[in-house]
């Protein structure tokens, strides 16, 4: 009995830092809204039920709702560069640590993520500092899926 509370209590701290991880904010939201004003010249966040949380009705850029913890290149009917795609089957996923860095210099980005100096995306935007990067994906992350429980269960 006693090497299965063992096991257990080893499972859980090693799920601890990915359970973290996954729920850590980095950056201010409200900030972060105000930002996104400059993003919704290409891009809109509509929920899965079709309401617009942000953004008009811009169709230059993919849908960023539910973009925290997803593969890159992988919302449906959006048209991705060759290199977005290749980055998402290679692992890709939209985290703090990799959010920030590609809006910040989106071909740098791809061109590292993926060693191909002609690896190139759509996005020509760049925000200018680290902090408003971290903002503007604290901002999606409370616009995303499962958001609403969360404040929810937190009241």
């Amino acid at each position: 009995m006693t090497k299965f509370w063992i096991a257990c209590a080893t499972a859980m701290a090693m799920s601890a830092p990915a359970y973290a991880e996954q729920h850590e904010m980095v950056g201010d939201a409200a900030a972060g809204e105000e930002l996104f004003s400059q993003c919704q010249t290409c891009h809109v966040v509509v929920d899965d039920e079709g309401n617009t949380l942000a953004g008009r009705n811009a169709r230059t850029g993919p849908n960023l709702y539910g973009v925290v913890g997803r593969t890159a290149g992988t919302v449906e009917d959006f048209r991705y560069s060759s290199a977005m795609e290749e980055a998402g089957e290679e692992g890709l996923v939209w985290t703090a640590e990799t959010f920030v860095p590609y809006v910040q210099d989106p071909t740098g980005f791809l061109r590292e993520y993926l060693d191909d100096p002609r690896a190139r995306g759509k996005m020509s935007y760049r925000v200018r500092s680290e902090e408003d990067a971290q903002n503007l994906f604290a901002y999606l992350a409370s616009l995303g899926p499962g958001m609403e429980e969360d404040a929810a269960a937190t009241n």
